[in-house]
């Protein structure tokens, strides 16, 4: 659940960036960082727990420049330290990065015997190190990087910001989502829509596979074959009450004092909303089944437990609970009669994306629903 935001802007972006992953706040995290581009010099400030360490690292120590990227990080490779969080810089490049590079190993012993060695225990890092790698080889900025993501295996949002380039962000997205915003002269790019309400409205979801290069006159739009395409910008209104404590000391009080609204509103949806679809309507005939297989991580799971109840009392369809990081590894057998739900609190939890990507690969021998909870109350 970490956390992404991006700035070409016109004014000083470090205070920028700090407010847009402050309202990224909810997704819980560890440590904290920002990068910019001053002057053509690469610079960066991190620090250990919330937000406000990073902000007391600022205050002593300004981070200035036009141009940035920041990082709210939940440790997965390494502990919560200075060194591990996020942006990651080598060289004339710096990286921010949500998901799990898988091959990390690999590229690492690659760079190991080019003698670039690792500050961090991160995988992230790694990207960082290829990257500038490349630069090192003469391959220009936005060129590197493309080399770079070619080379990656897992699941990712990233952003790369580059020494000597104050105008340009190359970011990209696989399994992790990512939103480009627009603005007069300024763009912007997160790895949630309502880090960037506080600048601009008008957005653009990065698709599976995208790359994305940002100039402050605007981005151009690769896909997953690094052919140029074009993709739908959008007006989206984002209530500020989504990502606020209302008053709570912590977001998990806020969430557990909504929950009584947040299930009558996702009812409501099915049953009093003409607009929202049954999973009849979307060709699911649960006759056709002789069982549920439910897969989740966290939370989601939990709820998944809750949900088992019902079908097994009231569909009388027996009901399986996977965790998602441990689903496709065991290659789980499943057939025509079989139904895979996947649920997901966020819709970006990795595992649960790579798990229904592992049974969009058995073919047509299933069917797949995939739903997750707002955090609204509504479903999408």
């Amino acid at each position: 659940m970490c956390g992404i935001i991006g700035v070409l802007g016109s004014h000083q972006v470090s205070p920028l960036l700090l407010e847009g992953l402050k309202r990224l706040e909810y997704r819980g995290y560890d440590s904290a960082g920002v990068a910019t581009v001053e002057n053509g010099k690469l610079s960066r400030r991190r620090a250990s727990g919330k937000l406000v360490n990073l902000s007391d690292v600022l205050v002593h120590d300004p981070l200035l420049g036009k141009s940035g990227i920041g990082h709210t990080r939940w440790a997965t490779h390494g502990a919560p330290t200075i060194v591990n969080s996020h942006p990651h810089q080598c060289g004339r490049v710096a990286v921010v990065h949500n998901g799990i590079i898988e091959n990390y190993r690999t590229l690492r012993g690659f760079l190991e015997v080019q003698g670039i060695m690792p500050e961090s225990e991160t995988d992230t890092e790694t990207v960082a190190m290829l990257c500038n790698w490349y630069l090192d080889q003469g391959l220009g900025s936005i060129e590197a990087a493309k080399e770079t993501i070619a080379q990656l295996e897992g699941a990712y949002a990233l952003c790369f910001l580059f020494e000597g380039e104050d105008d340009l962000i190359v970011a990209a997205r696989k399994g992790s989502p990512l939103a480009v915003g627009w603005g007069d002269g300024e763009m912007y790019v997160g790895s949630d829509a309502l880090a960037l309400a506080p600048m601009t409205n008008e957005i653009t979801y990065l698709e599976e596979g995208d790359i994305a290069i940002l100039r402050r006159a605007g981005a151009d739009f690769l896909d997953e074959t690094c052919t140029p395409v074009s993709r739908v910008r959008r007006t989206v209104n984002l209530e500020s009450s989504i990502t606020d404590k209302a008053g709570h000391r912590h977001y998990m009080g806020k969430e557990i004092a909504e929950q009584a609204d947040t299930l009558s509103n996702a009812l409501k949806y099915y049953t009093e909303n003409c607009e929202g679809q049954h999973l009849m309507e979307q060709g699911v005939d649960f006759s056709a089944f002789d069982r549920i297989v439910m897969v989740a991580c966290g939370t989601a799971s939990l709820a998944c437990f809750v949900s088992k109840y019902w079908f097994e009392q009231i569909a009388q369809i027996p009901v399986e609970i996977d965790i998602a990081s441990e689903f496709r590894y065991r290659e789980p057998p499943l057939n025509t009669r079989t139904l895979t739900l996947f649920v997901s609190q966020s819709g970006e939890t990795a595992d649960t994306l790579a798990a229904l990507r592992y049974c969009k690969g058995q073919g047509k021998r299933m069917k797949l629903v995939s739903h997750y909870a707002s955090s609204d109350g509504g479903l999408n």
